[in-house]
């Protein structure tokens, strides 16, 4: 179902070139300064395109689906920037790869829009490069299975998936909110953001060591002093539990990312993957059950 106020269709490039190739010249061309002999290439009548238009069926969004599986050529203009357009064309995308039973899509992202990306479920991978003299990250994300988390950055990538993809409950496995992840900005922005959300979400933390984030301040502890009814803590207690050598985060919406050692940002993500993210789930609610909650966070309020 499209969003009010404007609709996203896959289309002919024969067809709608004109429409496409109009909103690509506005925001590649125009205002990015980007050259039109590079913006212009020979893949496109090679390529699945998606074009979104508003409801006076003028053009405002386009993207599109190379024969390597790439996606590219993703574009809004300003005015509907902010309005959900380009998740309407991502998720365009994505469906039409999948009903090519693509495994893989992988893109090339700006800078600027590499958390966009990652929402979707995107990871980093590579060193960042400059393309028609703007800096690029390239990404990736598996269609048939999980995807490989090989570094911090892909790790908070898989964050960012599931906290925007989580409806109602988020739960979180961590040795002591490992640094590097749980203080990322953009990872907590996420977490802000989600709590924030109107409706009925809870976003509980399983710790292995609840006094290592207090010592060091995390900054996830006063997001969450702000929001107590959202934030819940518990300490695991049972020896069993405390020699777990892995982390996850899973969610209701089957997605989850785990790290078959906590202490490492190496593992796998996967939003859409039901048996798995129930089994994390019931492991999670077994050991929730009986660990102790944090009540040194609530002396500080939380």
């Amino acid at each position: 179902m499209n969003p009010p106020g404007f609709r996203v269709e896959a289309v002919d490039y024969a067809h709608r070139r004109d429409d496409l190739l109009r909103v690509r010249e506005t925001v590649f061309v125009r205002e990015q300064h980007v050259p039109l002999e590079e913006e212009r290439d020979a893949l496109d009548p090679l390529c699945r395109h998606v074009l979104a238009r508003d409801d006076a069926g003028q053009p405002i969004g386009t993207g599109r689906l190379t024969p390597e599986h790439r996606i590219g050529r993703m574009a809004v203009l300003r005015e509907w920037r902010g309005r959900g357009v380009g998740d309407a064309l991502l998720a365009a995308l994505i469906a039409q790869a999948r009903l090519q039973r693509w495994p893989e899509l992988t893109l090339n992202a700006q800078v600027s829009a590499e958390s966009f990306y990652a929402r979707h479920g995107f990871v980093p991978y590579g060193p960042r490069f400059h393309e028609a003299g703007i800096e690029h990250q390239a990404m990736r994300r598996r269609l048939d299975g999980a995807t490989a988390i090989e570094d911090q950055a892909g790790a908070r990538a898989s964050l960012l998936a599931l906290a925007q993809a989580t409806r109602r409950r988020l739960c979180l496995y961590s040795r002591d909110l490992e640094p590097g992840l749980f203080d990322a900005p953009e990872v907590l922005d996420a977490l802000r953001r989600l709590a924030t959300r109107p409706g009925p979400v809870e976003i509980r933390v399983l710790l292995q060591d609840a006094g290592a984030p207090q010592r060091r301040l995390a900054p996830l502890l006063p997001l969450a002093q702000r929001l107590p009814s959202v934030f819940l803590f518990r300490e695991v207690h049972d020896p069993v539990d405390r020699n777990y050598a892995s982390a996850y985060a899973v969610n209701e919406a089957d997605g989850y990312y785990f790290r078959p050692l906590g202490h490492r940002f190496d593992g796998e993500a996967d939003l859409d993957a039901a048996g798995r993210a129930r089994q994390l789930r019931e492991e999670f609610a077994h050991v929730w059950e009986r660990s102790r909650p944090c009540t040194e966070y609530r002396a500080l309020g939380i």
